[in-house]
Formats: structure tokens, sequence, C-alpha cells
């Protein structure tokens, strides 16, 4: 491995560590103030922590003509709007899974959305591969034994994290395709800024807005803000430039375990030898649907064709 590779990689792992102890912080949150309220504030939080990056990134670009396009601004703002209504659909069911829900366990269920993507792929014309569809049935096969009980029923927090992975998985499909024609930093901001307003929206509706429940949420709501939001995004970009898209895949996907490890060491939460091999089915079928990708690549690219 030689060292650009280790740089990205252990950036990729710091997003997936602040990522997954995030759960932790938004289970937390939601022992002072309401879903929406909590989402709203931290989505602002990381609108403002990446203002100065889009400044900076403006400045210093030497193509305003492509900026200033009509076209350019209106593709800019309906995508990046459409990819902050899919981003709020997410992290709202999210959100309000985790009051029904563990950390751990949400972490995991969220993480489908790796295995759920090239599934909805689909419907796009796009062929899923052998692997894809082994890690669909890995996964599908843990969260049975991670939510399911006995008598067939789901959990109501449960199904809420699994719609939220749907929203999550449509939201990778549009970023995948808005992300080679747009600037990163703004594609960002109007997203989140999108989520934002959306979720306040309904936090002033139908939410017990309290000064006291946001001040003692203030730690929480900072971590999921500045931290998740903001800093971890801007970790994931930086990493990702150098790195493979499924190699980075692969690693981004240990969220789910840091999920697990934070709920265990910071909210006392457990699982049972079912859940827990749950888990680990689902780990395992995210895996194979993104090491399948990574090795069908490095075949074609380092296997000559005898054809």
């Amino acid at each position: 491995m030689n060292s650009v590779t280790f740089k990205s990689d252990t950036i990729l792992l710091t997003t997936a560590i602040i990522w997954g102890f995030a759960f932790v912080a938004q289970r937390v949150g939601m022992d002072y103030i309401g879903p929406f309220l909590f989402n709203g504030i931290r989505f602002a939080l990381g609108c403002l922590v990446l203002l100065p990056l889009m400044i900076k990134t403006r400045r210093g670009s030497d193509n305003r003509s492509t900026s200033d396009n009509p076209e350019y601004v209106k593709t800019l703002v309906a995508g990046s709007a459409a990819a902050g209504l899919m981003l709020f659909g997410g992290a709202s069911l999210q959100q309000v899974g985790l009051v029904y829900t563990t950390a751990g366990k949400a972490g995991f269920i969220t993480g489908l959305y790796v295995v759920i993507v090239p599934l909805l792929a689909l419907f796009f014309g796009q062929r899923s591969t052998t692997g894809s569809w082994t890690g669909a049935i890995l996964a599908s096969a843990g969260l049975y034994l991670l939510s399911v009980s006995q008598q067939f029923t789901i959990a109501f927090g449960d199904f809420l994290v699994l719609l939220c992975a749907v929203f999550f998985a449509g939201h990778v499909l549009i970023i995948g395709w808005l992300s080679p024609k747009m600037n990163s930093y703004r594609l960002a901001f109007i997203q989140y800024a999108t989520c934002s307003v959306l979720s306040l929206i309904v936090a002033v509706l139908y939410e017990n807005l309290s000064m006291n429940g946001m001040i003692r949420a203030a730690v929480p709501i900072l971590y999921g803000g500045v931290m998740s939001v903001g800093i971890a995004y801007t970790l994931q970009v930086i990493g990702q430039r150098r790195a493979h898209p499924a190699h980075a895949a692969i690693i981004l996907s240990l969220e789910s375990v840091f999920a697990a490890l934070g709920g265990w060491f910071l909210l006392n939460e457990t699982m049972s030898l079912r859940q827990v091999s749950g888990c680990t089915l689902m780990l395992f079928g995210m895996l194979v649907s993104q090491l399948w990708i990574f090795m069908t690549e490095w075949k074609h690219a380092y296997i000559p064709n005898d054809s």
C-alpha cells in the first residue's frame, strides 16, 4: 500500500467513525428535542461549515462562465433540491426511527443502502451483478435475524429506518448523476439547506419548540451538524479523490460497525446472539456487494482478455 492510498483510507475510515458515532448523538438528542428540529438545526450547521469552502472554490475558479450559465444554475438548483428532498425523507425517517430503536440497529439497517442502490438502478436500465444479488440475499437474511420477530413482525423503529435506507439509496443515485456535472460544495450546500428548511417547517408545525431542550441537546446537535454533516462530508470528498470508488464504499460501510460500538460503549445497548448474527450477515452482504464490483473492475484492468 503506497502513502497516497494509506492517506485516503485513513481519511475515509475517520469519516466512517464520525458517521457511526453520529447515530449515538442522534439517539441522545431525541431525549431533549423532536427529530425534525434536531435535523433542521444540524443540517443548518452543516451549511455553515460548507459556506467558507464554497466561497473559497468560487474565488479560485477560473471558469466563471460555467457557474454563471443560466442552464447550469437551473440544473444545479433543481437537482440539488431534488437531492435535498430525498435527503429530507431519509434523514427524517432515520431520526424518527431512532426514537423507537437502538443506535446500533439503526446503523446496520441504514447501511443497507449500499445493497439497495444497484437494485434500484434496475429501474433506470442498469444491470445488477451477481455480487449485488448475493449481497442483497445475505443482507436480507441478516435483516430478518436482526429485526423480524418469530411472529414475522418487524419493530416500528426498524421499519422506519429500513424505509430511510431506500431514500438514501435514491439519494446516492441522484448524487451519482449530478456530482460529475456540478461543484461538489454547492451541490452539498443546497441539498443540506433544502433538508434543513423542510425539517424546520415540520418542526414548527408539529413539534414543541423548547429553548431549554435545544440548549440541553447542544452537544449532540453540534456533533451531528459540525462533525457528521460538515466535517465528515468534506473528509469524504478529500478521501475519495484518490481512492477507488468500490474500495471507498467498503470502508464507508463500516459506519454501521462503529454505530454498534458507539451504542454499546456510550449507551449500554446490547444485542442478543440472534441480532449479532443478523448484523454479521448484513455487514457481510454489504462487503460482498462492494468487493464484487472491486474485483470485477480489477480483473478488467489487470487481466488481459484472450478473445
